[in-house]
C-alpha cells in the first residue's frame, strides 16, 4: 500500500532468452544518461533532474561507486530520497573510468586518476558553488581525499564504509612490482553469464539482503549482452590486476586531516573488515584514522552490510537528508 503523496513503486515481470525472470524493480524517479569527456575519456552519468533545481541549500548531490560497481546502483536510495522530498534535488552518479558504460583506459588504473576524473566532473557540472558528495567503498576512499584537497568544492561530505587500504611499507614495493609485471602478460576479464538471471542470482550470493526484484534490475546495470548473446560485466578485466603502486596510508589520512566540510560516517552493523583484512588492519586502525577528520558524524544501519544502498536504502535516505538538510 503506498503513502499518500509520495511516488508508488511499480514492479513487472519480463521474459528474457526464453526464461521468465523475477519481477523487476521499476524506478520511482528514473534517471536520465549523459556523456562527459573527463580528461580524455567518455564518461557516463546517471543524473535524477537538473541544474535549474539547485539552490544554496540543495546543491548538486554527487554519488560516487566502489569497486564492480556501477553510477545506477544508487537508484534505490535515489528513490528513497524522493519519497521524503519529492524529486527536489539534482543528483548525479557517474560510472568510474572502466566501470559500467564508461570509457576504459589502458592496462592499469591509479587512485590519482579517480581524484583527476572527480576534479573534472565537479568543473563540468558545478563550477561555481561547493556540492554536496557521497561515496560509497572506494568511492569513499575518492570522496575523502578529495574534500581534504579541494576543501571549498564540498559543502557536506558523507563516506559510506570507505574504510581505506592496510598500510604498507617500502620492502612490499619489490614484490608488488614483480607480480604487477607478470600479471601484464596475461589478459585479464570476466567470465561470461549465459542470461540476465544468471547475473541477478550472482548478486544475491554476493549480498543475500539484496531482493530478487532489485537483484533483476541491477543486473542489466551492471551487465549487458555481447554479440554472441552472452553477458558480460560491464568492468575492464584489468580492475583485477593488483596495483603495483602501494596504498600509502599516512599520506591519504594527511587529507582525511585537511577536510573542512561536515562528514558524516555511516557503516552497517553486519560488517566485519576482519573478513576482508584480518589482522592487516583491524578496526582500531581505522578509528585512529577516522578520528584525524576535524568534523564527524556517525551513524550505523541496523540489519545492514556492507552495500547500505542496496540493504536498508530508506533507512539511509532518512539519514542523509537529515544530514544534508
Amino acid at each position: 500500500m503506498s503513502t499518500p503523496g509520495r511516488p508508488k513503486r511499480e514492479y513487472r515481470s519480463a521474459r528474457h532468452g526464453g526464461c521468465l525472470m523475477s519481477t523487476i524493480y521499476t524506478p520511482a524517479r528514473p534517471s536520465s544518461a549523459h556523456r562527459l569527456r573527463i580528461r580524455g575519456l567518455a564518461y557516463h552519468l546517471e543524473t535524477w533532474g537538473s541544474a535549474e533545481l539547485v539552490t544554496a541549500e540543495r546543491p548538486l548531490l554527487l554519488l560516487l561507486h566502489g569497486w564492480m560497481d556501477v553510477g545506477a546502483s544508487f537508484q534505490f536510495v535515489v528513490d528513497a530520497l524522493a519519497e521524503r522530498e519529492g524529486a527536489q534535488r539534482w543528483i548525479a552518479a557517474p560510472d568510474w573510468r572502466g566501470f559500467g558504460r564508461s570509457g576504459s583506459c589502458a592496462d592499469a588504473y591509479w587512485f590519482p586518476d579517480y581524484l583527476g576524473d572527480l576534479d573534472a566532473i565537479v568543473d563540468a557540472l558545478s563550477p561555481n558553488a561547493p556540492i554536496d558528495l557521497i561515496g560509497h567503498s572506494m568511492g569513499g576512499n575518492v570522496v575523502m581525499a578529495y574534500a581534504g584537497v579541494r576543501p571549498e568544492r564540498v559543502r557536506r561530505l558523507v563516506n559510506l564504509e570507505g574504510f581505506g587500504l592496510p598500510a604498507t611499507q617500502p620492502q612490499d614495493a619489490p614484490k608488488r612490482l614483480r607480480q604487477w609485471l607478470d600479471e601484464l602478460k596475461a589478459p585479464a576479464g570476466f567470465r561470461p553469464y549465459a542470461n540476465a538471471d544468471e547475473v541477478a542470482a550472482r548478486l544475491r550470493t554476493t549480498n543475500p539482503r539484496l531482493t530478487a526484484d532489485k537483484a533483476a534490475w541491477l543486473a542489466r546495470q551492471w551487465a549487458a549482452p555481447d554479440a554472441e548473446g552472452r553477458w558480460q560485466l560491464l568492468a575492464d578485466g584489468a580492475h583485477k590486476r593488483v596495483n603495483p603502486v602501494l596504498y600509502r596510508a599516512d599520506e591519504h589520512v594527511e587529507t582525511w586531516a585537511q577536510i573542512e566540510a561536515p562528514l558524516l560516517w555511516v557503516d552497517g552493523a553486519d560488517t566485519d573488515m576482519s573478513k576482508w583484512w584480518g589482522q592487516r588492519y583491524p578496526r582500531s586502525e581505522f578509528e585512529s584514522r577516522l578520528a584525524r577528520v576535524p568534523h564527524c558524524e556517525r551513524d550505523t544501519l541496523a540489519d545492514c552490510g556492507h552495500m547500505l544502498h542496496h540493504d536498508q536504502p530508506e533507512r539511509l535516505a532518512a539519514r542523509l537528508l537529515e544530514f544534508l538538510n
